[in-house]
């Protein structure tokens, strides 16, 4: 078996235990409201609070802004390329039953996930910029790409893959402008 056939029968096994969970509503609550902060309303927040914290605040800002502006110019790459259909567009999870946004071309696809990618790309930077606050940072990221899978929007692998390479992304736009 190749590695691909691996990844995507791993993804199926996955998928499979997930429809069959049913997770409490303090869990389902959180998924839902992880993944809707990732649809946009975090970064609004993050941008104001970076702007509010000064001057160094503002440069943490610009370079969250560089880092998004990287990893989302990947993204419609890739996932032009890759066009791999979501979980969710063969069966919905009966406790959920939601779907992509749809905004977007690309968001009809699957690899890499958007909401991942931009979490850890965004949320490495702060978190490289202020160690302090990235224990709880990164914890919201985790929440937004974890979120991607238990809805059925995203495959495991697809989450994993937009996590690590938006950590990459973070961290190289970080050490680039900021360090």
């Amino acid at each position: 078996m190749s590695v691909i056939g691996y990844v995507v029968a791993s993804d199926d096994r996955l998928w499979d235990r997930v429809l069959e969970w049913r997770p409490p509503r303090w869990v389902r609550a959180w998924m839902l409201g992880a993944t809707r902060l990732g649809d946009g309303w975090l970064w609004v927040v993050t941008a104001a609070l970076l702007l509010a914290a000064g001057a160094r605040g503002l440069a943490v800002l610009a370079a969250g802004v560089v880092s998004a502006g990287i990893a989302n110019a990947l993204l419609v790459c890739v996932k032009a390329r890759v066009r791999r259909p979501r979980p969710c567009e063969t069966t919905r999870h009966p406790g959920f039953q939601i779907g992509p946004l749809g905004w977007f071309p690309s968001d009809r696809f699957s690899f890499p996930s958007g909401h991942a990618l931009n979490s850890f790309a965004i949320g490495s930077v702060i978190a490289l910029a202020f160690p302090l606050a990235a224990v709880p940072v990164l914890a919201v990221a985790a929440s937004v790409a974890a979120s991607r899978v238990v809805l059925g929007l995203h495959w495991l692998s697809d989450v994993l893959a937009g996590s690590l390479v938006g950590i990459l992304i973070g961290t190289a736009v970080f050490l680039a402008l900021l360090s």
